[in-house]
């Protein structure tokens, strides 16, 4: 089967629910929160300057630059956030800011169309001059992936026309032409947005710029290494050696997840996006070699990515540590990206099944229940002492914190949730793919029948899905995703059950002449399982996750007392759940779930008993209660474990 279409940001409508009450968050307090946070006006917040930045390249400010080179990348996923927040319902103070920001990135360009305020300020002379750790490809593909948000949810090309001038001063810089560079940026990220690009322009020079950046990426001899000869660089460390710019081996010649985990998945993703158009054989072998080594090897049960802090990357297969995780939120962004483009390459449950385990654990877990603090560093076990005290936890925080001076995280959650439902669809002359259960609304063009789909669900936290045809679309299979977790399922059709239904690829498959009026109803199987890691795992060995829907669950002190490694379950016990509300340390209730499960508890050790002696522990019986992970660290700061103990 070949490449499926998505529907575009006005296609879907997200209705009440689970993702509509996380839209609404962000277009209520978490966008004029970041906004506050990159103008610095957040009291005790790490500062930002990104806005600053800019005002003072456009000369509408006095000052210093301040912070990382790569802030102009925090500006563009905002305001892609932003865009997505306003093609979801008009707001007039968030697009006048909007449109300020865009005036500043306006005022901040150069006259060839060339925009970095960092290097404007700081080394004007010195353009393209550090490649390998510049940032600036990198922070220009934000601004230019903002760019086509906003065209596409406004319609409006003020970004795009700036963007389009940017693009331009690249064309001109970078290529296999003479007097151009053979270079790429060390932190993929331009390649994707000029695809993203050229999938509203059409033009094939946009095209021909986003294969050339692919296909250059680790051709030998290495463009980084004669940067780094002209630029007197020392000699590469280890975890910082070419694999951490996926720059080992060309494009096409990677068969494995490696390096930065970040800059893999953008670079994967924008492989994915060429090889849809383009039908690239060599490519899809690629990358199917690398999704394998990602997904089935170096991925947490919370489908976050990335487990050692030094180079935020890979380090070889089934090293899954729980409390030294990097699983940086922002690698599970990114492996949504690209599991969806996957996904649009091979309508494939298993693409679909990881987009949810990482939106609905390694994702959200990134943001807290009020969308004013946020985690960049999301570990599966935490003893806050002992995350202050290890130099190797140095990055790990037991408590959201209001900002980061590298803030490429809280952005980048927002403009994920802004545009969740075009997650959910894909279709084709002959199906209507459903991935992702969103209540709401779905419109397909004339290629699909012109199909209108309305979805009424509680999910993720009940299993029923209602699917009812507000307009036929003739004749075509209508597919919904079964996910891996669900043991058993049932459907009915128009009050009629549906008798053995046929399951492809992981997809339920309903074929007929559909008409308005027709409703599909699935039940999916919401019990609580348990989950055991692969032997080779070392630090799940012996140990037991647990799951609801796409929820894997941890075990908080809050409710469960300190000392969380004494704890353990019985999988062979089923565990209850009830939905309940959460109360938050800052003031608010959230939806949430209760989950019991049979265990049993070490007892503390007695006093003056020695470090190490002869005594067994003693335990006290009594159910285990969990939570959803993503919710962890929204009450008192305390002990946190998702993997536990197994015992009966």
């Amino acid at each position: 089967m070949g490449s499926v279409k998505a529907l575009g940001i006005g296609d879907v409508r997200v209705g009440k629910g689970f993702w509509g009450d996380r839209q609404r968050l962000v277009a209520e307090s978490v966008l004029p929160y970041q906004w506050k946070a990159l103008n610095d006006e957040i009291p005790g917040a790490e500062p930002s300057h990104a806005f600053e930045n800019l005002r003072i390249v456009a000369g509408l400010s006095s000052g210093e630059l301040y912070s990382f080179q790569f802030q102009n990348s925090e500006i563009g996923k905002w305001i892609e956030a932003a865009s997505y927040s306003l093609a979801r319902e008009p707001d007039p103070e968030l697009e006048g800011r909007v449109d300020e920001a865009i005036e500043l990135l306006g005022a901040a360009q150069e006259s060839d169309g060339y925009i970095q305020s960092y290097y404007k300020a700081t080394t004007p002379d010195k353009r393209w001059g550090d490649l390998e750790w510049g940032h600036e490809l990198y922070s220009g593909g934000h601004l230019l992936e903002a760019a086509v948000a906003h065209y596409s949810s406004t319609g409006s090309r003020k970004l795009l026309d700036i963007m389009l001038r940017y693009v331009d001063c690249v064309d001109k810089a970078f290529g296999r032409e003479d007097g151009k560079r053979r270079g790429y940026d060390g932190h993929p990220e331009i390649e994707l947005a000029l695809f993203r690009l050229y999938g509203v322009t059409g033009d094939e020079k946009h095209l021909k710029l986003a294969e050339y950046f692919v296909d250059e990426r680790g051709q030998k001899p290495c463009y980084f290494d004669a940067e780094r000869a002209t630029n007197g660089a020392g000699k590469r460390e280890r975890d910082f050696d070419l694999d951490y710019f996926q720059a080992q081996a060309p494009a096409r010649e990677q068969r494995s997840a490696e390096g930065h985990a970040v800059r893999g998945v953008y670079l994967y993703s924008a492989m994915a996006d060429y090889a849809a158009i383009t039908g690239d054989a060599r490519l899809r072998e690629a990358l199917s070699a690398i999704w394998e080594s990602a997904a089935e090897r170096r991925m947490y049960v919370t489908g976050a990515i990335g487990s050692q802090h030094r180079g935020e990357r890979h380090t070889i297969d089934y090293d899954l540590p729980s409390d030294r995780a990097y699983a940086e939120t922002c690698a599970s962004i990114g492996l949504v990206f690209w599991a969806w483009r996957m996904l649009l390459l091979d309508p494939d449950s298993r693409y679909a099944d990881v987009i949810e385990r990482a939106l609905y654990n390694g994702v959200l877990s990134g943001m807290s229940a009020d969308g004013t603090r946020f985690f960049y560093v999301n570990p599966l076990a935490a003893i806050p002492a002992v995350a202050r005290a290890r130099f190797d936890q140095d990055a790990t925080k037991t408590r959201r914190v209001q900002w980061f001076g590298c803030s490429c995280c809280p952005p980048n959650v927002a403009r994920l949730v802004g545009s969740i439902g075009t997650y959910a669809y894909t279709y084709d002359s002959a199906s209507v793919w459903v991935h992702n259960y969103i209540s709401g609304e779905a419109v397909f063009p004339a290629e699909a029948g012109g199909m209108r789909v309305a979805v009424e669900t509680e999910y993720p936290w009940e299993g029923r899905i209602a699917l009812r045809i507000a307009a036929g679309g003739g004749r075509r299979a209508l597919r919904l995703r079964i996910p891996s977790w669900s043991a058993s399922f049932s459907a009915a059709l128009n009050g009629r059950r549906i008798e053995s239904p046929s399951v492809e690829k992981g997809y339920m498959v309903v074929d007929r002449a559909w008409e308005a009026g027709d409703e599909l109803i699935l039940d999916l199987d919401m019990t609580v399982h348990f989950l055991f890691a692969r032997s080779e795992v070392a630090e799940a060995a012996g140990m037991a996750a647990a799951q609801r829907g796409p929820f894997v669950l941890c075990a908080e002190e809050a409710d469960n007392g300190p000392e969380l490694q004494g704890v353990e379950v019985y999988p062979s016990v089923p565990a209850k759940a009830r939905r309940g509300l959460l109360a938050c340390e800052s003031g608010i209730e959230v939806e949430s779930l209760r989950v019991e499960a049979a265990g049993r508890k070490a007892l503390p050790t007695p006093p003056g008993a020695p470090l190490y002696g002869p005594s067994a522990p003693r335990y006290g019986e009594g159910p285990v209660v969990l939570i959803p992970y993503f919710q962890w660290a929204n009450r008192a700061e305390g002990e946190m474990r998702v993997w536990l103990r197994c015992g009966m």
